[in-house]
């Protein structure tokens, strides 16, 4: 049945004009661009949609997505990839714990209202933004008596209706310890639910990050495995957003094969560990630094000697 199923979807006609104006489509509404390199994904995937949706070729698909945003966003729930966990990169969580978050907390702790404002860009079924809640409540002291607001974004849908409801089982939650689960979690059917100490401190919300958006200014910038999905001109006018949008001192991070090293946006690169974490300095120590380059930049004079 299943070598069936293979032969009707290959059978499906999608010509290479077809599939680079789907591609086209795609890249110019939500900024994804699927390049040589997820080709073979790609044809998979709108074939397969193809044959669910009941279209005989691609030209028929392109007609409909461009009539309504129905058949599109069905195509692109098929396309992004949703598997994730709680604490997925251990080195990163270990940053913000040890480095971001004792900064933050000195900077902040005299402030009033005491706020803690965080964007998990690029969210998915919500497991980054739980994991960046949990770490604030375990590390932050009188956690509660901080106002902490976590803006949770992602262009999925589907994603973040999972995300809301804060539901979560299997390998989702296998590196959450017991400790975690009783103090963050309760027990429901197939699985563990967030407390409404966690969910409080989460917004979720639809975002295209290919179309900036005004959030306000942010403490810290998570965007986690997002920006290769990009194409270069597009990163870097993420990556200069995110730069804007933090507060000086702030601090942005990456996925792990990702990196702004070449961009020209003026960030700390901090190595700790097995995480590279990205600061924006504050006004003071760029100061200091185009200082220090002028200094260095200027000719050395002459010196007078004795005949």
């Amino acid at each position: 049945m299943r070598a069936a199923n293979e032969r009707q979807i290959t059978e499906l006609e999608l010509s290479e004009h077809e599939l680079g104006e789907i591609r086209m489509l795609i890249e110019e509404r939500t900024g994804i661009c699927f390049d040589k390199s997820r080709e073979r994904f790609l044809v998979t995937r709108v074939r397969e949609h193809l044959q669910a949706r009941g279209f005989e070729r691609g030209t028929d698909f392109l007609r409909a997505a461009r009539k309504t945003n129905v058949e599109y966003e069905a195509l692109l729930e098929r396309l992004l990839t949703q598997e994730t966990t709680f604490f997925r990169y251990p080195a990163v969580y270990e940053a913000f714990q040890k480095r971001a978050l004792p900064e933050l907390h000195i900077k902040k702790f005299w402030k009033n209202p005491r706020t803690l404002r965080i964007w998990s860009a690029g969210c998915s079924t919500g497991e980054e933004p739980y994991s960046i809640a949990i770490t604030i409540a375990d590390t932050l002291s009188f956690a509660d008596a901080w106002n902490v607001e976590i803006l949770a974004t992602d262009v999925s849908r589907v994603a973040l209706k999972h995300a809301e409801n804060g539901s979560y089982s299997g390998r989702s939650i296998s590196s959450l310890s017991e400790a975690q689960l009783a103090a963050h979690f309760n027990p429901v059917k197939n699985g563990q639910q967030a407390k409404p100490r966690l969910r409080k401190m989460i917004n979720f919300t639809q975002m295209n990050l290919a179309s900036a958006v005004y959030v306000g200014r942010m403490d810290v910038i998570f965007c986690m495995n997002v920006l290769i999905y990009f194409s270069e001109q597009r990163r870097r006018s993420l990556v200069q957003h995110f730069y804007d949008t933090l507060e000086p001192g702030g601090y942005l991070f990456l996925g792990h094969s990702e990196s702004i090293s070449k961009m020209p946006v003026k960030f700390q690169a901090i190595v700790l560990n097995d995480c590279i974490l990205y600061r924006k300095p504050t006004a003071e120590e760029l100061q200091k630094s185009d200082s220090q380059k002028t200094d260095s930049q200027k000719p050395d004079l002459p010196t007078e000697g004795r005949s």
